[in-house]
């Protein structure tokens, strides 16, 4: 018996110690599709995924300290452009993955309502938005209100949150009746209603970029890479609401 069991052991074994770990820098708005996406490739593939999410700022300069990333996933591309320049990125990796849209939202089952009556609608309350100077998302709200001329009107009303689903939670929870996030977002949290799209127009193109850094776990991080391109997950973002990068 005890021959049969190390024998078994000995068989299974293989599949276990050559799951290769990977590390994934991802931007918070990408939490319930990677969440999707994980599970199904852990179980058709073997190998282990860690997934880091939070404001795609705090993630990039966590690779320029050193963070062991393989692979990077960032909400904007300016963030992806500093790390590129930096020479941590491996190279020919790069390409857009998905691409996001933007939208106001309100606390609870909210009427839709024009985004110039933003001000009159906020009266004395917040508006809850990721950080506008560093965040992605706080930089597209932050340029959608300047080019609609809210911005100089609404910013002493913001409050400020470390990454963009943290803005949603302050709006999900009531502490402040409308918040600027993605429409992923939006559609990951049944306790806010979207009462208005920004233009197009009035923000750069919310485009998602992913690479894979510069010497870590080529061959494993390469398989998810492609594995992001694959129907799985193409379906899975869709299903949260992006759209699929016209160069992916």
């Amino acid at each position: 018996m005890l021959a049969r069991t190390l024998a078994a052991a000995l068989f299974v074994a293989p599949a276990t110690l050559y799951a290769d770990p990977i590390t994934v820098f991802a931007a918070a708005s990408m939490t319930n599709a990677l969440g999707e996406i994980e599970t199904a490739f852990e179980a058709e593939t073997g190998h282990d995924l860690a997934i880091s999410y939070a404001g795609s700022s705090a993630l990039a300069r966590q690779i320029q300290q050193g963070a062991p990333a393989d692979i990077f996933i960032s909400a904007n591309p300016g963030w992806m452009d500093v790390l590129e320049e930096d020479g941590l990125l491996a190279e020919g990796t790069r390409r857009d993955l998905v691409t996001n849209d933007l939208v106001l939202i309100a606390t609870g089952d909210a009427d839709a309502m024009e985004i110039d009556t933003l001000p009159e609608a906020l009266g004395d309350d917040r508006l809850a938005m990721a950080l506008v100077d560093a965040v992605p998302a706080g930089l597209y709200g932050k340029a959608a209100l300047t080019h609609l001329g809210l911005w100089d009107t609404v910013a002493p009303q913001v409050a400020q949150a470390d990454n963009v689903r943290a803005a949603l939670a302050l709006v999900a929870l009531g502490e402040a009746p409308y918040g600027i996030v993605y429409a992923t977002d939006a559609v990951a949290e049944e306790r806010v209603s979207v009462v208005a799209t920004f233009p197009a127009d009035s923000h750069p193109p919310i485009v998602y970029p992913m690479a894979m850094i510069a010497g870590h776990n080529g061959e494993t991080a390469a398989e998810f890479m492609r594995y992001l391109d694959g129907e799985t997950a193409r379906e899975a973002f869709a299903g949260q609401g992006f759209g699929v990068s016209a160069s992916n």
